[in-house]
């Protein structure tokens, strides 16, 4: 409306109408000022991400303290280097990670104890033949003894060998010489992983574990090949892990569904791939695709499983026709609502770690970084950090005895403070703030579920740390899978080395075992379950630092 029509008007409309233009324009300076400010905050994010510390734990509260970060990987030795730190000792060498109380003196151990379960030589130094003629009286020296001087640790490298497999045969000398002829008997001889192929038990795990648990794609491995005297393509590579996934260790990998079904709880992830060529023509390379994590508690007392699977969309129905024959009670997941369709009777659980995630990124960027901030999503983040303190203390405990405790500990009093918190809360919608509180919301019914039994984690974060962690290390590398056979047989490989690594027993072994004895199991369920990582003969076979797999098939009869 221009001027003329306003001094028209009668003064009482005119300055209602100018009344209502400046409220106008005062909602819409609002409406910027936010959005710029959702922006800026996004921005800062985006900048925190790309430069800042990754570990929530750091700043507020605590969340995990072995948690470490897919940019920590590839910065590792730069960022940890540290001149004064001495040599690790052999116990975490040898044995693995202990974790020891902070300023505690680490008591030491030992080379019986510390190299006892290896493999050994020994370095014999022996006096020159020159000093053996006593420098007093002239007489020859006698040997007295040894003195140990010191450990090594020391590494033999890959070696590649030729295995030439002679079948004998026998005939009776004296019907042939009588007759002329005789019948000849051949022994048995083990089955050929690929027909018309080189590749042996030992070769396709050595491949599987390289890439798998390594995360060393094909086309390094092929240099490495060539550097040990060997020319194998990476396409040969690939065939051999695809062949040998789909048609030997599916059935494995089945007997591990099967059993992760049964179980009272499990977990639910999932995370992003890219497949190349699928089989639907109108998908396009750069479409994403999704690896569905799947795996058990953590908290139950009963063998780990780590089960991963592919699927060409993150859609419901994937969870859904997963846990169709779900005979356990609970799933523990995050907020996305394609979980919304899981079948009835199944009660979902949500995870502490994304509930309280989403407030520590909404803490603004200076308070974050200094440790010290009195912003609402702070306060979240601290009672959330308040949970997790007191959920350590019930490590190692019983189902029921943690249950138990819980009810006993403070933890109903600190939900019952961040509900009441978050109602007195409020923040624009586009807001890192405001979607964590809407996230918060959408997630209230399903938050405290965990009370229900002692066998649910309150969090997801054994999923995220052992499941999606390795997957998206191995993707950096590899980038992505060709062919939806390529991406089935990875989440197959996948699913059986995390849960044998999960079990204690060699991955490389637990692996070459698997493609040593499927190829007459096949047709064989009871013997499937022998090759499941927990089992007596696995666990004896696949021992960590114990001698390699002997290709003895009577072994698992016996």
């Amino acid at each position: 409306m221009d001027r003329k029509t306003i001094s028209g008007m009668m003064p009482e409309k005119a300055i209602e109408y100018l009344f209502d233009t400046i409220d106008e324009r005062d909602r819409r300076i609002a409406e910027i000022s936010q959005d710029l400010a959702n922006t800026k905050e996004t921005l800062a994010q985006l900048r925190h991400k790309v430069f800042g510390s990754q570990s929530e734990k750091k700043h507020v509260g605590y969340e995990n303290p072995m948690q470490l970060t897919i940019a920590d990987l590839f910065n590792e030795a730069e960022a940890y280097a540290d001149p004064s730190v001495p040599d690790p000792t052999e116990t975490e060498i040898i044995a693995g990670y202990t974790r020891h109380k902070a300023g505690a003196k680490k008591p030491k151990a030992d080379n019986e104890e510390l190299y006892g379960d290896l493999p050994f030589r020994n370095v014999l130094c022996h006096v020159a033949p020159e000093d053996l003629i006593c420098p007093d009286c002239g007489s020859v020296m006698e040997h007295i003894g040894w003195d140990t001087v010191r450990t090594e640790i020391e590494i033999i490298p890959a070696q590649v060998r030729k295995v030439v497999i002679l079948q004998e045969k026998v005939r009776c000398r004296q019907c042939y010489d009588k007759n002329g002829y005789a019948e000849v008997i051949k022994a048995e001889v083990p089955s050929a992983l690929i027909k018309g192929s080189p590749a042996s038990s030992t070769t396709v795990a050595y491949v599987m574990y390289q890439k798998y648990i390594n995360a060393m794609p094909l086309y390094r491995q092929e240099k490495d090949w060539r550097q040990m005297g060997i020319s194998i393509q990476r396409a040969t590579l690939a065939n051999w892990c695809i062949t040998c996934g789909r048609k030997y260790m599916k059935p494995v990998y089945d007997a591990l569904m099967a059993h992760l079904l049964r179980r009272a709880v499990n977990s639910a992830d999932e995370t992003t791939c890219q497949v190349l060529h699928e089989k639907d023509p109108a998908r396009k390379a750069q479409q994403k695709s999704y690896m569905w994590l799947h795996s058990t508690s953590g908290l139950d007392g009963e063998p780990p499983i780590m089960l991963y699977e592919y699927q060409m969309t993150r859609a419901g129905y994937h969870p859904e026709k997963f846990y169709k024959s779900f005979t356990g009670k609970y799933i523990i997941c995050d907020g996305y609502q394609g979980y919304n369709k899981l079948p009835a009777g199944i009660i979902r659980c949500g995870c502490l770690a994304h509930f309280r995630r989403y407030f520590y990124e909404a803490i603004p960027a200076e308070g974050r970084k200094a440790g010290r901030s009195s912003s609402p999503a702070a306060k979240i983040v601290n009672l959330c950090s308040e949970i997790f303190t007191i959920e350590r203390e019930f490590i190692g405990l019983s189902h029921k005895e943690r249950k138990q405790k819980r009810e006993e500990s403070k933890e109903h009093q600190i939900w019952k403070e961040i509900w009441s918190s978050l109602d007195t809360m409020s923040a624009s919608s586009g807001s890192r703030l405001g979607k964590a509180i809407t996230y918060a919301q959408n997630q209230k019914s399903f938050m405290e579920n965990y009370f229900l039994d002692g066998r649910i984690p309150v969090s997801n974060n054994f999923m995220e740390s052992c499941g999606a962690r390795p997957y998206a290390v191995g993707r950096k590398n590899f980038y992505f899978h060709d062919t939806e056979n390529g991406a089935e047989a990875s989440a197959i490989i996948y699913s059986l080395a995390l849960t044998a690594k999960y079990n204690n027993i060699s991955v490389f072994k637990y692996l070459q075992a698997v493609l040593l004895y499927m190829p007459d199991y096949v047709d064989e369920p009871e013997g499937i379950e022998k090759l499941m990582p927990w089992s007596g003969k696995m666990q004896a076979l696949c021992k960590i630092n114990d001698q390699p797999v002997v290709e003895d098939k009577k072994r698992l009869s016996e």
